[in-house]
């Protein structure tokens, strides 16, 4: 049963998931097309999965270790659209303080192209890998602190 007070598995959700978030990051960068200028991309990954594993993973427990894996995955992938989606909004608005846009219109249109086009870039290897493992992993530890410390 949901609850909003803070639990363990709350706690482990959003511990595990903002190391995913890192990780995920930390293997995204090096298919950037400018990697040097990444800037704090991990650290707002991680405290992004921190949020995403506290709400999403948090409330998905109670069930069987099989499920806290697809749990597990459907966490990382809310975690990457959140991701891609608040990087493109920060973007955008940095092009809008430089006039890029026309009106309006175009720059929340251009939201979605920058996601779309930082989406190309999460098929690599490397980070479906981390994703997929790393996803499965911190639903399994969430699950397990859920049954653990109830």
């Amino acid at each position: 049963m949901p609850t909003s007070m803070p639990t363990a598995a709350k706690a482990t959700g959003a511990a595990t998931f903002a190391i995913v978030g890192l990780l995920i990051a930390n293997a995204y960068v090096p298919g950037m097309p400018d990697a040097g200028a990444a800037g704090s991309i991990r650290e707002f990954s991680g405290v992004i999965g921190a949020f995403v594993g506290w709400g999403v993973m948090g409330h998905s427990v109670g069930n069987r270790y099989i499920d806290s894996i697809g749990y597990g995955w459907k966490t990382v992938v809310v975690l990457v659209f959140v991701a891609t989606m608040l990087f493109s909004i920060y973007e955008m608005l940095l092009q809008s303080t430089r006039m890029v846009y026309d009106g309006p219109i175009d720059a929340i249109l251009d939201i979605f192209l920058r996601m779309f086009d930082r989406a190309l870039g999460l098929l690599s290897f490397p980070v479906m890998t981390v994703m997929i493992l790393g996803g499965g992993v911190a639903g399994l530890f969430t699950e397990a602190a859920s049954r653990r410390w109830p």
